[in-house]
């Protein structure tokens, strides 16, 4: 069933419905068959990236679309809400293309950013290393300057686009001085010393490649360092910031999907001579699942809407993060649960769905972290 959206401007209603048809014609018929043979839908990408979606909150003199924030998070739960990869591959560019935008000189942003958000290019985003997830401080790739380039070696983990992707948004390690010793380079997939490990086997989004990122002896230009040295965790802290609402819009776009199909199969299936929609045990399910996603997506829609307006919203953007995806994981869970024994056979989504829901509650920040980041925020007002 189409959500019904509150927008702010004609123009945005008019990029929303764009968005949506691309959804419905071009994601939705491979999103199984594609997860299923774990295909990477490059071309896809090719394709929103043409349709002006790879830049959508940047500044348009890039080539960006210059939505705010309100706008972008509820195309992304359009895209996710199709095709979940897909959805997060977007939310995983647009964070890569973030430390260039706000931190990178004039020079270095005339450069690059064109073609990162004109759609030649994706871009993925290189923080976690094995022992440094949650800890991000604690990374230990190091890079060190050799007259006009730094040699880089280490290892990054759990990297969404390794191997397909053309530049890594990554951070480094320039000093021992802890967290401030820490720097931001934008390395182009080409660099001598750069390659991917085998993909991870995962339980889900398995369209989108996930792997280690090795840098050996890996030469990148000095002039492709971000905002100075020492500013790549400060980069790394607030690109997560708006990185979450992602995950949380692409949380309720996967919700979104779950429930439809939910209310679907209710409608259809009939037991005891009457819909099984009719029970009050399926109605009282359905109406709790439509909860959950309209209360998550008002949330997201509510950090959003203070980060349009310059305002603090890294509390909000925690909330937003750890409602919508426990959230989905929930609701995904009641949509196999609805479809009883076909909700756990690969005839139909939902399955997949649940498998898909997991993650998010992991990446940008497990959801034990965004709890700890509330109640931090909390107890210093």
């Amino acid at each position: 069933m189409p959500v019904d959206r509150l927008l702010p401007t004609p123009e945005s209603e008019e990029l929303l419905a764009l968005v949506t048809e691309i959804a419905r014609d071009e994601l939705k018929p491979r999103a199984s068959a594609d997860e299923e043979a774990e295909n990477f839908p490059r071309d896809l990408f090719t394709l929103i990236g043409k349709s002006g979606l790879l830049g959508l909150p940047y500044s348009e003199r890039w080539g960006g679309a210059e939505q705010p924030y309100e706008v972008y998070l509820q195309a992304l739960e359009e895209i996710a809400s199709a095709w979940m990869s897909v959805g997060v591959g977007l939310s995983v560019h647009t964070m890569s293309c973030y430390a260039l935008a706000h931190y990178g000189a004039e020079e270095q942003q005339d450069r690059w950013l064109p073609d990162m958000l004109g759609g030649s290019l994706l871009g993925a985003y290189a923080l976690s290393e094995t022992h440094a997830g949650s800890d991000a401080a604690a990374l230990s790739t190091r890079a060190r300057l050799a007259e006009d380039e730094y040699v880089v070696n280490g290892t990054k983990a759990w990297i969404t686009h390794a191997g397909v992707a053309d530049f890594y948004t990554t951070m480094v390690r320039t000093s021992d001085d802890g967290g401030h010793g820490i720097s931001c380079l934008l390395v182009d997939s080409s660099t001598p010393g750069l390659s991917a490990a085998p993909r991870e086997r995962k339980m889900g989004l398995t369209g989108s490649p996930t792997a280690q990122m090795l840098f050996e002896d890996a030469r990148v230009p000095a002039d492709r360092l971000i905002g100075g040295e020492g500013s790549g965790l400060k980069i790394a802290l607030s690109s997560l910031s708006s990185g979450r609402l992602g995950i949380a819009a692409c949380a309720v776009g996967l919700a979104q999907a779950a429930l439809d199909e939910a209310v679907e199969y209710a409608k259809g299936r009939t037991q005891f001579g009457r819909p099984i929609a009719d029970f009050q045990g399926l109605e009282f399910l359905l109406a709790d699942m439509a909860a959950t996603v309209e209360s998550a997506r008002a949330t997201y829609l509510d950090a959003a809407r203070r980060r349009d307006r310059g305002l603090d919203f890294q509390r909000q953007s925690s909330i937003a993060k750890l409602v919508a995806t426990d959230g989905a994981m929930k609701v995904t869970t009641d949509a196999v649960q609805v479809l009883g024994g076909a909700g756990y056979t690969r005839d139909f989504p939902v399955e997949r769905y649940m498998r898909e829901a997991k993650v998010p509650q992991i990446f940008e920040g497990t959801n034990q972290i965004q709890r700890m980041v509330i109640a931090r925020s909390l107890k210093n007002a």
